[in-house]
């Protein structure tokens, strides 16, 4: 994996390599790891059965009602939701708390419950990784990977900028193309946006904070997504500026563009922004659901080609962890490098 734009990208890979397999050594899944490259999948629509980590998140009833909906959408492919394993973060107050009601949800809706993941993956095809606690992500997904399934990782990928090139070089050695993503990214307003013609963003989002997670990543994630789904790869350095109620986060492209998240606490909180391009500046917003992003995630399963590549999801988590050390240093100018 090449992370060109990034300075000291093949010293960083290499180390995170070394990491990964120590890492992965210690939970007993390096048999059989061969680096090669990446490669698509033979379909997956002969089994169609999807497998769900993590209840103690709306998403994952969300998708189960569309997957197992009694007229789902074409667009599914007959994909369900056959099982799922509840944990899921044990420590985050805002997460267990939901566990034991969307459990009962989803049993509601014809979907076994198991006691491990690797009751799971015997039982399914396809993974969504739906964990809320990025902590968990990278333990649960070796354990993904070395069963040879696809996976989708819900946002965020991990918990740490470290963590999300792991989990990558994971899936490189594993020869499994996986992707995360927020709903955002996916939107229609966003994708009909001919990004060759942007010359810069502003967006806003909510952007509660978890003291478990570095301040971005827990949902200020969804407004950093949106900004890198429309001003792609190439952003070198970043200022934030904080108080309790608003962040402020601009990116300084290498081409000169300027694109900006604001992150909202306070006052009415939902997703939109304005992007600005060589013919028109359009106003977007707000949210408009997750069957976008769902539809993107069956046919990834069915193709095995992610629509997010690994550089573009590490460069907006490099952002993410930039604006953190931004704010840490008072509202300094951070280099992208400097994080990575």
């Amino acid at each position: 994996m090449r992370l060109s734009g990034i300075g000291n990208g093949k010293c960083m890979m290499k180390q995170c390599r070394r990491n990964f397999l120590r890492q992965a050594a210690a939970l007993g899944v390096t048999a059989g790891l061969q680096p090669h490259a990446l490669r698509a999948l033979p379909g997956a629509s002969q089994g169609k059965k999807v497998g769900i980590i993590g209840l103690d998140t709306s998403h994952s009833i969300a998708f189960t009602k569309a997957l197992n909906a009694k007229e789902a959408d074409p667009a599914y492919f007959g994909y369900r939701v056959v099982a799922a394993y509840p944990y899921g973060s044990q420590t985050i107050e805002s997460s267990y708390k939901r566990i034991s009601g969307y459990t009962d949800q989803i049993r509601e809706l014809s979907v076994e419950i198991v006691d491990s993941i690797q009751s799971l993956l015997k039982k399914v095809d396809v993974v969504l990784l739906e964990t809320n606690d990025g902590h968990l992500h990278l333990k649960q997904a070796l354990e993904v990977l070395k069963a040879g399934k696809r996976m989708f990782v819900d946002k965020p990928v991990a918990a740490s900028l470290k963590d999300a090139i792991a989990i990558f070089d994971a899936a490189e050695f594993h020869r499994l193309p996986i992707f995360s993503s927020s709903s955002l990214r996916f939107q229609k307003e966003i994708q009909e946006i001919d990004k060759s013609l942007v010359t810069g963003a502003d967006m806003f989002s909510p952007a509660t904070i978890e003291k478990s997670h570095p301040d971005l990543f827990w949902y200020g994630i969804h407004g950093v997504e949106a900004l890198y789904t429309l001003m792609g790869t190439g952003c070198e350095e970043v200022i934030r500026i904080h108080t309790p109620g608003t962040d402020l986060i601009t990116g300084i492209w290498k081409d000169g563009r300027l694109g900006g998240v604001r992150g909202l606490r306070e006052g009415k909180l939902y997703s939109g922004g304005t992007v600005y391009t060589r013919e028109w500046n359009y106003h977007l917003g707000p949210f408009g659901g997750y069957e976008p992003l769902l539809k993107e995630i069956v046919n990834y399963f069915e193709t095995g080609i992610p629509p997010v590549s690994p550089k573009e999801t590490i460069e907006l988590f490099a952002f993410m962890e930039a604006a953190d050390e931004s704010k840490r240093q008072g509202g300094k100018s951070v280099r992208l490098d400097s994080v990575m």
